[in-house]
């Protein structure tokens, strides 16, 4: 059972890290329930707009945590 998956976008650029999302969204296990997206955020901002800004079915909200480098996607139910 996979209730969290993983990605870490870092060092990609805006576009490479949307498409990277939207893979890894594509391709999760049916049984997972959140996407925990590391952007960091020591490097400029890019990517952490990026993916606050990221829109996809699959997503149902956001969760902007204590730690600015990652946030949280809640994935919808089928």
């Amino acid at each position: 059972m996979a209730y969290s998956e993983r990605i870490d976008i870092h060092g990609e650029t805006g576009e490479s890290a949307r498409k990277k999302l939207c893979e890894k969204l594509k391709t999760l296990p049916k049984d997972t329930k959140e996407l925990v997206v590391i952007h960091g955020y020591h490097g400029g901002h890019i990517l952490q707009d990026t993916v606050r800004r990221f829109k996809h079915p699959k997503v149902e909200r956001k969760i902007l945590g204590l730690n600015q480098g990652e946030t949280v996607f809640l994935i919808k139910k089928d």
